[in-house]
């Protein structure tokens, strides 16, 4: 039996088996840059470190439930200028997410809030904060459901546990029935605990009547406003304009 085959039930215990991926180009470049036992041990362990970084990363990433993959990298400023990069650059550090800060996205159709919203979501899955990223009608959905089949508690802790909840698409349609409720719970909720990141056609004037009760929209409202960054984003439909090219 080799050390090699010794070493393997060792690491395996210790939760190091992921060494033996590098291990082989490890002892060859030790050998031939005569390595000290420290930087050989150094670059092993380095080496496990990334392999780990990268597979919870890809964990967040698809945990997050991203509707695409979207970044700012990818994202065309240029073909609306009025819009805040500077701002928009600023929240992508995620240095928001550490004051529990929330960020509002608002204005018309097309001009880039889901694809914004989501590659800041990106953002905070890779400097490591768990995501959640859903359409404000999934949520409801999901919600009714877990009413009727007595999950309800469950399915609300799913929205409101996330380091960084994305709601995308608030206000297409007037709240309904339970739904301003489940609104106002998870963002009472999240409230100085965690950071939301909403879009919405809608000014945000024009949530508070969503609420349907002037007591719940200002107690709902007061708290999601106080810690925010509301962007207004105004300019073409990127849709719009590539259908008419």
């Amino acid at each position: 039996m080799s050390p090699l085959d010794d070493l393997i039930p060792i690491l395996k215990k210790l939760r190091l088996s992921g060494v033996l991926q590098s291990l082989d180009v490890r002892l060859r470049q030790a050998s031939e840059d005569e390595l000290s036992h420290i930087e050989f041990l150094y670059r092993l362990l380095t080496d496990e470190v990334e392999r780990r970084e990268a597979k919870q990363l890809h964990l967040r990433l698809s945990r997050a439930a991203f509707e695409s993959r979207k970044s700012l990298e990818d994202f065309d400023f240029a073909f609306n200028p009025s819009l805040p990069k500077s701002r928009i650059l600023d929240l992508a550090t995620c240095r928001f997410l550490e004051t529990h800060t929330n960020v509002l996205l608002v204005g018309p159709a097309g001009v880039g809030k889901s694809h914004l919203a989501q590659a800041l979501g990106q953002r905070a899955c890779q400097t490591g904060h768990k995501t959640l990223y859903t359409t404000a009608h999934h949520m409801f959905s999901q919600l009714r459901a877990a009413r009727a089949d007595g999950t309800y508690d469950r399915q609300l802790a799913r929205f409101v546990s996330p380091r960084l909840l994305i709601l995308d698409d608030l206000g297409l349609r007037p709240l309904e029935h339970d739904e301003p409720m489940d609104l106002y719970e998870v963002i009472r909720q999240r409230y100085e605990r965690s950071s939301t990141i909403l879009t919405s056609n809608r000014d945000v004037q024009e949530w508070y009547p969503l609420f349907g009760d002037a007591l719940l929209a200002s107690a709902a409202m007061d708290r999601l406003l106080h810690h925010s960054h509301v962007l207004v984003l105004e300019g073409d439909s990127f849709r719009t304009t590539k259908r008419a090219a």
